[in-house]
């Protein structure tokens, strides 16, 4: 989702050294000292506006819907009915879920300054999560024209994805990798790349019309082996009765199969003398060495060596 505080609002050298504490703070997941240092920053700073939409982001991604509002009151109080501070509001109202009321919000934002970047991206998630795709893409397109940023590609390549137009949305995280600035942004446009790809092996269909099946192995490239429900899973006792009992059925040979290369198998219990015998104890593992076959090669354990030691 298009961060609020992504957007390089209004740079200058004294306030990024004021905001440094708190966003190693925030960096680092200590949310609490964070949101005190953001606090402390807006006491003698209250016209800073990054420092107001970081604050609003680290309440937002910490699932304080209720308090990232609050706070956008507060910067209506500080600046007005203005493009940032109604931006933010729309920004909280969306993250509730009251996408009306985020859409009149952010409409008021764009009238009130139309070439900031921040309002038209947040007009593309709040057309979005309203179901309308085609006003999300242009939204955003007019966002990025304001401002490129990796960001907005990215959400762009999600609307895409969404709507099953796997190539665009590619291509969408593509360029949102290249248009990174931070390794974490291209890192997750990278995710996104491989994701798209594996949601494109089930073109034409839609990431909504998968199975929960395919939806879990294109979103994470794990396939899922018993898609299923199955019977109840036997207790531990049932298990390890059968185990046993495959165990007698089948002997020695439980233990000592048949070596697939040619090189024979040691005896359970025991190593192997210089010579070549089996005559001195020891527990099964003991026998093995490196440099023989590894199960996957020879069949289903490890073999013999293939000279004596």
């Amino acid at each position: 989702m298009r961060t609020t505080a992504s957007y390089d609002l209004f740079p200058d050298a004294p306030s990024e050294r004021a905001m440094a504490r708190a966003r190693w703070l925030a960096r680092e997941g200590r949310v609490a000292d964070a949101e005190d240092a953001y606090r402390g920053i807006l006491a003698t700073h209250p016209d800073l506006k990054p420092c107001w939409a970081e604050y609003f982001e680290l309440l937002r991604r910490s699932g304080r819907r209720d308090d990232a509002l609050q706070l956008a009151g507060r910067a209506l109080a500080q600046f007005g009915a203005t493009g940032f501070a109604l931006a933010l509001e729309g920004a909280a109202l969306v993250e509730l879920e009251r996408i009306p009321d985020a859409l009149a919000s952010l409409e008021r934002a764009a009238e009130a300054d139309p070439d900031l970047a921040l309002v038209w991206h947040e007009l593309g998630v709040a057309a979005w999560k309203l179901g309308d795709g085609n006003r999300a893409l242009l939204a955003l397109d007019r966002a990025f024209a304001l401002e490129p940023h990796t960001e907005t590609l990215r959400l762009r390549g999600r609307i895409l994805r969404a709507a099953g137009r796997y190539p665009a949305a590619e291509v969408a995280f593509e360029g949102a990798a290249q248009a990174a600035e931070h390794p974490e942004q291209r890192e997750e446009a990278e995710r996104e790349i491989l994701a798209t790809r594996r949601y494109a092996f089930y073109a034409p269909r839609r990431p909504d019309q998968l199975a929960p099946a395919e939806e879990w192995f294109a979103q994470t490239g794990v396939a899922v082996l018993a898609p299923d429900p199955g019977p109840v899973a036997p207790s531990d006792d049932t298990l390890v009765a059968t185990l046993l009992e495959v165990a007698g059925d089948r002997g020695s040979s439980w233990w000592d199969p048949p070596c697939r290369c040619g090189t024979g198998s040691p005896r359970r219990g025991t190593r192997r003398s210089s010579a070549g015998r089996s005559s001195i104890p020891g527990p099964h593992r003991s026998s093995w060495r490196r440099g023989r076959c590894p199960p996957t090669r020879c069949g289903s354990r490890p073999c013999g060596p293939s000279r004596s030691t």
